[in-house]
């Protein structure tokens, strides 16, 4: 069992608390006045999708959850189920959906990724935080739409459908922030 000081913690540390595991989204160090320092975390709990909000004084100790990172490649997915092969392996297994937190929907055919494994059990994955992917339906663009801040649907090669700014066309590369689903830029050739 190692514990680790929450004054250690950044965004993305797990950690365990009355046996779920947690991962840190906020980090905030608040020193008052006087008084001595608080840690204050936003923490998503990785088994049940659900947040807390906890201060800790500096200098406390959490245990650290036991995750092990999974190298797999994404081989498709269908309604219900991711379906992943171990590189190492070569052994197909499929996840659930509701596991993997629509992170599914930013996957090609052949990526690879890591999915994270607590204590036996596959609880979700780690995806690039942008992705590249091809319109492939968006509504028609007007003429002068480029400086516009107005945006409308569009469809990309996974499925995904986006808000996207109106001089975005079908065949357009764009990135996409996988955290949050939005468009960051359009990207006029792919490295």
């Amino acid at each position: 069992m190692t514990y680790l000081p929450v004054n250690s913690f950044k965004n993305g540390t797990f950690f365990k608390e009355n046996g779920m595991p947690y991962e840190v989204i906020k980090y905030e160090h608040v020193k008052t006045g006087r008084g001595n320092a608080t840690i204050r975390l936003k923490a998503r709990n990785v088994k049940k999708g659900t947040m807390i909000e906890k201060s800790f004084p500096s200098g406390s100790k959490l245990e650290e959850a036991d995750m092990n990172k999974k190298k797999v490649q994404f081989l498709y997915g269908d309604p219900k189920s991711g379906y992943f092969m171990d590189l190492e392996t070569y052994e197909q297994f499929d996840v659930d959906r509701e596991k993997l937190e629509g992170k599914i929907d930013y996957l090609k055919e052949g990526e690879q990724v890591y999915l994270l494994d607590f204590e036996g059990e596959i609880i979700g994955a780690v995806i690039p935080l942008s992705v590249t992917l091809k319109v492939t339906e968006a509504g028609p663009s007007e003429k002068g739409d480029s400086t516009s801040s107005v945006t409308k649907p569009a469809t990309l090669e996974t499925g995904v459908v986006v808000q996207v700014p109106m001089f975005i066309k079908v065949g357009d590369l764009v990135k996409i922030d996988t955290r949050n689903g939005s468009y960051s830029e359009r990207v006029t050739n792919k490295n």
